[in-house]
């Protein structure tokens, strides 16, 4: 699941990702000076902002270029790095909170994700989380697959997004009941008149390991150009991200 990020172009390009990972801290219901982990925190911005809305919050990722970023930004905080599937802490916290990092888990990794959460909670304590939904850039993906076969080669799906259905299961399966769960669409306009681009050169990135670069800048060019018709509008060029957003608590 570890890729090494370009974490400048990140903040740069990318920040309308945790700007709208946000919107889901309103589903933590916990007291000033509850005790957060921020799992897959990248750059610290959504550490912050639980920080700022009175959380006693430490910001963990598996990317030493993002968690250098957040200690340069925010240097009030505490980041560690730590992988979702493998971490633990000294101590349980009360709230587990995560933004855009488990789509990024293999499939079958997810239940050893899911248990390294709870057991990083204290009973009673809240995982609240959002993260790619089922369809979530199912069009992009469509077009890379078909134009890596075009070029002989197979598109190996990068992500996991799953429905609520095929998420919650997993969930209580690690002794997390689930309270909320929304999946939604949320297309999301991108950065620059290259934006799609970028956006295939920063976040798919294993399909195309071990490929020349002439042939990646080819592939990437053609999916663009097929693209366009559909997902560049008024000059701007969209996502057709899906979200899947949930809320659970660590039963005793």
């Amino acid at each position: 699941m570890n890729i090494s990020w370009d974490a400048t172009g990140y903040e740069k390009n990318f920040s309308f990702v945790p700007a709208f990972g946000a919107v889901a801290m309103d589903l933590i219901d916990a007291e000033d000076g509850a005790r957060c982990l921020d799992l897959g925190c990248g750059n610290g911005t959504l550490t912050a902002e639980l920080a700022a809305r009175g959380l006693d919050v430490m910001g963990m990722d598996a990317s030493p270029e993002m968690i250098n970023l957040a200690r340069a930004t925010h240097p009030e905080l505490r980041f560690v790095l730590g992988d979702a599937t493998s971490f633990s802490l000294d101590a349980p916290v009360d709230v587990v909170f995560s933004n855009s990092m488990l789509h990024w888990i293999d499939r079958e990794l997810h239940p050893v994700a899911l248990a390294r959460v709870a057991a990083a909670l204290v009973p009673g304590g809240q995982l609240v989380f959002e993260c790619g939904g089922h369809g979530c850039g199912a069009r992009i993906h469509a077009s890379l697959a078909r134009t890596f076969a075009r070029h002989g080669l197979d598109y190996v799906m990068p992500f996991f997004f799953p429905t609520v259905g095929e998420y919650a299961p997993l969930v209580e399966a690690a002794r997390l009941r689930v309270t909320h769960a929304f999946l939604f669409d949320r297309p999301s306009a991108l950065t620059g008149p290259d934006g799609m681009a970028d956006w295939i050169r920063m976040f798919v990135r294993r399909p195309f390991e071990g490929m020349e670069p002439a042939l990646e800048a080819r592939i990437v060019a053609e999916a663009v150009d097929e693209l366009r018709p559909e997902m560049l509008r008024d000059g701007t060029w969209y996502a057709d991200y899906v979200r899947l957003r949930m809320r659970a608590v660590r039963v005793a």
